[in-house]
């Protein structure tokens, strides 16, 4: 199956300057996302986990150029994407816009609550001018359907809507522009759990029928397990496991991984789950350990993951590990 989109040794560092009234000085980096890699291929969806902090949405916004990557590169559908935006022409950069749509995490902030839902929905057909005025009607009628939605829903204000209808307001701008992949940054986490599951599989729906490739980041296992094809483990900015969907749930090698599937709830009252307690909080980012980024919470941490760095090996059957120790876990 081909790429559709390569990240290569992506790097953003957010620099930190010292508070001052004429001068302001260069005092440290949080490192955000560091020397990151993975591709997703047409009609995958690929989701990218880990705990809050450890850059799932500033790999996003790296991708679709909303924050500029320090280093590395972002490759889409044979395209540099950071060389289209630094150098590239506006028909170029619009091209590459239409074709990578971002669903936010909160429906409540990412609508405009001065405009339609109509207006909403046609300012993309405005601004990318793919659909000709006369069709904007049965366009806008035609999305408002494709996510679950009425006719009469297009002349309403985002605030006459619950957050599941918002979020499907949310997708149906996504598509408007007929895109190739979606990022969607949590999407059902500020919506209640019966309306999660409806969006979800809205969201399969939309990918089966118009063959979307999706880049789904969350840090809820339950909805990742539903929806992925692939999975991408994330800690402090690293990648520390990827591996397919089935695989991974099934045998997590990184402690990290296993750590965060075993917080996952069962929905069986007579299993017992064994939830693996992590000892301490993340490392900050701004000055992250030396060695594996894992060691001072893994309790298999030798001297050897605190002085040397792992490397991200495939292990078996593309299932990549970053571990020294990875054997003794599989």
């Amino acid at each position: 199956m081909p790429s559709l989109l390569e990240v290569r040794n992506l790097v953003k560092y957010f620099p930190i300057y010292s508070k001052g009234i004429l001068f302001k000085k260069l005092i440290g980096y949080v490192h955000a996302v560091d020397n990151i890699s993975f591709t997703i291929n047409e009609r995958e969806i690929v989701s990218l986990v880990g705990e809050s902090g450890c850059g799932k949405t500033t790999t996003g916004k790296l991708i679709l150029y909303l924050e500029k990557p320090t280093s590395g590169e972002i490759i889409f559908n044979g395209k540099n994407i950071i060389e289209v935006f630094s150098k590239g022409s506006n028909k170029e950069k619009l091209e590459l816009r239409r074709s990578i749509q971002m669903i936010f995490q909160n429906p409540y902030a990412s609508l405009d609550p001065r405009m339609t839902v109509y207006d909403i929905l046609t300012e993309p057909f405005k601004i990318h001018g793919h659909v000709p005025k006369e069709e904007w009607d049965n366009r806008v009628y035609k999305l408002l359907e494709m996510v679950g939605l009425e006719p009469y829903h297009a002349e309403r204000y985002p605030h006459e809507f619950s957050g599941g209808q918002r979020q499907r307001i949310c997708i149906a701008r996504a598509i408007a522009v007929e895109p190739k992949l979606i990022i969607a940054d949590e999407p059902v986490s500020s919506l209640d759990v019966s309306i999660r599951a409806q969006i979800l599989n809205l969201l399969l729906d939309l990918q089966k029928n118009l063959g979307l490739s999706y880049l789904y980041i969350s840090h809820d296992l339950s909805s990742v397990r539903q929806i992925s094809h692939r999975v991408i483990v994330m800690y402090l900015g690293e990648i520390v496991e990827m591996a397919n969907a089935e695989d991974l749930f099934d045998n997590p090698i990184h402690p990290y991984t296993r750590a965060l599937i075993s917080a996952v709830p069962i929905p069986d009252p007579k299993r017992k789950s064994s939830i693996i307690l992590l000892p301490g909080e993340v490392p900050s980012p701004v000055n992250p350990p030396p060695g594996c980024r894992f060691h001072p919470r893994c309790q298999y941490a030798t001297s050897k993951c605190k002085e040397e760095k792992p490397i991200l090996l495939e292990v078996y059957n593309s299932h990549y590990v970053a571990c020294h120790y990875s054997q003794k876990f599989m």
